[in-house]
């Protein structure tokens, strides 16, 4: 199984563009903070290229900008190519199936809004003056 969970913050602004055949594609970067400090105490950061695809990269370009926390899951994607100088090259991206936005909307740092095919239906609340107390002690556990 080839699956993966980051969450990090954008390290630069999104690249949305299209495929010739107009199909939304959104390059983007982030930084992810490893679990376990270093000798010196200080937290080593690692770089991820993350691909975004169709509707969520259209949200990802209009609602995300440098800085902007995100979790992304999807999978990891290996390739080798040859630099401009001859060398050759090895990347690892990311190609994401989903992403969250986790960023508040008001903190300058991106949206909370989700891509449609996501988005969870409003719950409402009951009154709290028709909220009776529970009595517990018949409780199996």
């Amino acid at each position: 199984m080839n699956k993966v969970f980051l969450i990090g913050n954008l390290t630069r602004d999104p690249e949305l563009s299209q495929t010739n055949s107009g199909v939304s594609v959104c390059r983007l970067a982030i930084a992810v903070n490893r679990r376990y400090s270093n000798a010196d105490g200080s937290r080593e950061v690692d770089f991820f290229n993350i691909t975004v695809w169709r509707n969520q990269a259209d949200s990802c370009g209009k609602y995300l900008k440098k800085g902007s926390k995100i979790a992304v899951s999807g999978s990891i994607q290996t390739r080798n190519f040859e630099r401009a100088d001859g060398t050759k090259g090895f990347a690892i991206d990311i190609v994401a199936d989903e992403v969250e936005f986790l960023s508040a909307k008001n903190d300058g740092e991106g949206a909370t809004i989700s891509s449609p095919e996501h988005e969870q239906p409003a719950v409402q609340q009951a009154p709290v003056a028709n909220l009776q107390p529970v009595d517990d002690s018949d409780l199996p556990f």
